[in-house]
């Protein structure tokens, strides 16, 4: 439960998906029409990338003209590495095309991005460093793409630990939390071989994970995009963007509610903290009370 009731910053958390990141913009789209402040952004595998774009100042409709290169086929390079098949250069190229050899803590917002440690299982938050070596960590699939080394360590997807970062939002200051789940799925497709079996699995691992993780945010924007592709959405890239634009107008208000009433929010969590604790003892209460009466009678 939040420490300080009056503080309304808000934080949002963008989760993985790959190619389906596109509807994160409109997520973005949606505030700044609204012209509601988000004052930290958290992101996971392509939420890392999308977020680093808005963090260092690129407003929704310039990060949708980066969609192309959310394809697969435009972002991989293959690789003779250890590690992978492919590796995460021309996602590291993007980045200094468009933003330049920059670091986190430079962010004109607040900014972090999880990975996963392959070796301990651990997630990584970084809030500094390198950001292109980072979001490619972050955006590097184990199996698919190459690890990143990153101060000795080797670094994989975030999504595996926490597809959808809420956890860093508290510790940035954040009052309200957003997070957008793009694997809000409630059906796999059905696996035609071994790989799509496989690929299920994984999936319900990590969105059964992410489910519970949810709890721990005031607002979820969940997304079932489960028509779109992982890897190549050209074709509908203005549909998968109002995916993510017309869901976050309709949480709009319930954004605004939280801003006004923060403080009110709080106590009734307070309350309902402390009442589980009691009910117990006033049902027994209840109870012997009924069983008094009855035996008078």
């Amino acid at each position: 439960m939040k420490l300080n009731p009056f503080n309304t910053r808000i934080g949002l958390a963008l989760g993985g998906g790959a190619a389906k990141g596109i509807a994160h913009i409109g997520v973005l789209k949606a505030f700044e029409e609204e012209q509601i402040r988000i004052h930290c952004i958290a992101g996971t595998s392509v939420g890392a990338l999308v977020a680093s774009y808005f963090a260092f100042g690129r407003p929704a409709e310039s990060i949708l003209s980066i969609c192309s290169t959310l394809n697969l086929s435009k972002i991989i390079n293959f690789t003779f590495e250890r590690g992978g098949l492919f590796s995460t250069h021309a996602i590291r190229e993007m980045i200094h095309r468009d933003l330049g050899d920059v670091r986190i803590e430079d962010a004109d917002i607040p900014l972090a991005i999880c990975a996963t440690d392959i070796e301990t299982g651990e997630q990584l938050i970084f809030r500094k460093g390198n950001l292109a070596d980072i979001v490619c960590a972050s955006m590097a699939v184990p199996g698919l793409f190459v690890p990143v080394e990153v101060d000795g360590r080797i670094l994989v997807d975030g999504g595996l630990v926490e597809n959808v970062p809420i956890s860093p939002l508290g510790e940035m200051g954040a009052g309200i939390t957003v997070a957008v789940d793009l694997s809000h799925v409630s059906r796999y497709p059905k696996p035609e071989a071994t790989f799509d079996v496989i690929s299920n699995a994984i999936n319900i691992a990590i969105d059964f994970n992410t489910r519970k993780q949810l709890k721990k945010a005031d607002i979820v924007v969940p997304l079932d995009l489960s028509r779109y592709s992982l890897t190549n959405n050209a074709k509908c890239i203005e549909e998968l963007y109002l995916e993510g634009y017309n869901p976050m107008m309709k949480k709009i208000r319930r954004v605004l509610w939280y801003k006004r009433m923060n403080v009110v929010i709080y106590l009734v969590k307070a309350a309902w903290k402390l009442l589980p604790l009691k009910v117990p003892e006033i049902i027994k209460d209840l109870k012997r009370h009924a069983l008094a009466v009855r035996n008078r009678s």
